[in-house]
């Protein structure tokens, strides 16, 4: 069997196995990855000719690192998976519980298994309890202390079912699915620990678990945990590893294992979405915005990772692209926290902060632990003026999520403009532990210890450095190096990074202040170091320009003319009696 029509054949039994689970969203996700391997062309009909897209526009190489990836025609992996073997026991009693289970009746679901023995039914039973104790948890967050405040409440039904489940496993009885369950269990208890062990031995008996990966994912939180982890070989195994990747912020290797998937699922607009995030933490917006728009044109209702596409139209300024895509969404499905956050940027946008906040509290609403809006939130209060709380909306980022680089800098930011330097520089400091190739991030935090309180300026001066050596925002962090070297008494490290910040405004053809700045600089420096020819092409150039500078660029050189009498002589214009 070919590798692609092995993948499709495990995936179509999966779909099966997972959707009588009731696991929507893995169902979903495998349904995704099918529809992603590329059909028969013999099958081809005008009604499935979304598969004759070429994506080649929206694909890039990234093989410049090493990554070992052995063709999927030659993994060895667990079997594709089988036909449920209790297919007959409790037959009846599962279609019934599973019909509650759908209406959202949990308890009752619950009730009606509670005899049953097969194995769907143990599971089903099992995650209808634990989907009812987090129902209840849920309203007791809203009935106690408001739709977004915080709350004590917790899932009444863990510890029972944590027993249960500890009790299967230890007497070998237990299937890949209740040992998912018991690592969701286990990690929200804070046994992160041995639900590691747990779903690791999920996912290694049975892969096709998206929902099991997601939640190894996020227990992943260092490169050393992940090098700990025994998996087995297996075609999901490389789609777990580029998302791990992304979290932990390791995005060339994320990119190049979703272009080794490609070569298999080379129609998944889930692998396309992933590979946007990735070029969008590395700020490489043109290409996002190019994949997004070719998701909408195969995908118009998607909904899904459309908040990503409208940060990149807000970062762009793109104000109609971005009106469009808010009335998109508002009219596919205006109640997901997606399409609240997309919204809440259109107004942002308009500089409309209020009705942002409005949208980003709906979005919260909908899904308390959604990390977009509570950042998003915070830049709103900033715009705002409203100090405290942002804070608090930044606060409640991070502990959601305490690798939102966007939420510590956002701390940063709050705490500076609350004139709280120490504390501005520790969130600044967590900020660029996290994302360290980002310029802005080294900028705000050297701007923080050239504050009055603080004026540790050797700090800022290494800060800078930093910045210069992303290559974006360099305009600023050149100027600012050249300018510290001055102010601490450095005219040779002044004059180099005042060079340098010419040569860079040269190349890109730009005018403006920091040109003048920096040719009055080297022009003394040169004329103070006694290189007059080097002096008299600063002060040349300097003539070009009206007002006081071109007076100074007068004065130098007519004291130059007398330092040096062998200095050539020029026309009335450059040497005015």
């Amino acid at each position: 069997m070919s590798s692609k029509e092995s993948c499709r054949s495990e995936l179509r039994i999966a779909i099966r196995q997972l959707s009588d689970r009731c696991l929507y969203s893995s169902y979903k996700w495998a349904a995704e990855q099918l529809i992603g391997i590329e059909q028969d062309p013999s099958k081809f009909t005008p009604s499935n000719t979304r598969f004759q897209r070429g994506s080649s526009s929206i694909r890039r190489k990234y093989r410049t690192h090493d990554i070992t990836a052995t063709p999927i025609a030659g993994v060895s992996y667990v079997a594709t998976p089988v036909m449920e073997e209790d297919e007959l026991v409790d037959g009846d009693f599962y279609l019934l519980a599973k019909s509650y289970f759908d209406c959202r009746e949990y308890k009752r679901a619950a009730h009606v298994l509670r005899d049953q023995i097969g194995r769907k039914s143990l599971f089903l039973r099992f995650y209808a309890l634990y989907l009812a104790g987090e129902k209840r948890k849920e309203e007791e967050m809203i009935e106690l202390d408001g739709p977004l405040g915080k709350s004590d409440a917790v899932n009444q039904e863990l510890v029972s079912l944590e027993r249960e489940l500890s009790t299967l496993r230890k007497n070998g009885t237990v299937d890949p699915f209740c040992l998912y369950l018991y690592g969701l269990i286990l990690k929200q208890k804070g046994n992160e620990t041995l639900a590691r062990t747990v779903l690791v031995e999920s996912v290694n008996s049975y892969p096709w678990n998206w929902n099991a990966w997601t939640e190894l994912q996020s227990l992943c939180t260092t490169v050393d945990i992940l090098n700990s982890l025994n998996l087995n070989s297996h075609w999901m195994k490389d789609f777990f590893l580029a998302s791990v990747y992304q979290e932990l912020r390791m995005h060339n290797e994320s990119l190049s294992k979703y272009e080794y998937l490609l070569g298999t699922f080379g129609f998944s607009n889930y692998i396309q979405a992933q590979i946007a995030k990735a070029q969008y933490s590395l700020r490489e917006f043109d290409q996002v915005e190019a994949i997004f728009e070719e998701l909408l044109r195969t995908d118009p209702y998607r909904v899904e990772d459309m908040d990503m596409y409208s940060n990149v139209l807000y970062a762009k300024e793109c104000f109609s692209a971005l009106s469009h895509l808010a009335h998109r969404v508002f009219m596919t499905d205006k109640y997901r926290p997606e399409s609240c956050c997309i919204i809440g940027n259109y107004y942002s946008l308009k500089g409309q902060h209020e009705k942002a906040v409005v949208y980003f509290r709906r979005a919260l609403k909908l899904n308390r632990n959604y990390l977009s809006a509570w950042t998003l939130m915070g830049h709103e209060f900033v715009e705002m003026k409203s100090t405290p709380a942002a804070v608090d909306a930044y606060r409640r980022a991070v502990a959601v999520d305490p690798r939102d680089y966007r939420a510590w800098y956002g701390l940063g930011q709050a705490y500076e403009m609350m004139g709280m330097p120490f504390y501005a520089l520790h969130y600044f400091k967590e900020a660029v532990f996290l994302q360290a190739k980002d310029s802005r991030l080294w900028i705000a935090m050297a701007q923080c210890y050239e504050t009055d309180q603080l004026r540790m300026l050797d700090e800022a001066i290494k800060c800078y450095k930093r910045a210069a050596n992303c290559n974006d925002n360099e305009a600023i962090a050149l100027n600012q190096l050249a300018k510290l070297h001055s102010e601490l008494g450095r005219p040779d490290e002044a004059a180099f990074y005042y060079k340098k910040d010419l040569e860079r405004m040269e190349s890109e053809e730009r005018d403006g202040p920091n040109m003048v700045e920096a040719l009055s600089y080297l022009a003394k420096y040169y004329k103070s170091t006694k290189k007059f020819e080097e002096a008299e092409v600063y002060c040349t150039r300097l003539l070009d320009y009206g007002g006081p500078e071109r007076e100074k660029a007068k004065s130098l050189l007519r004291g130059m003319r007398s330092t040096k009498s062998s200095f050539p002589p020029s026309d009335g214009d450059h040497f005015p009696p």
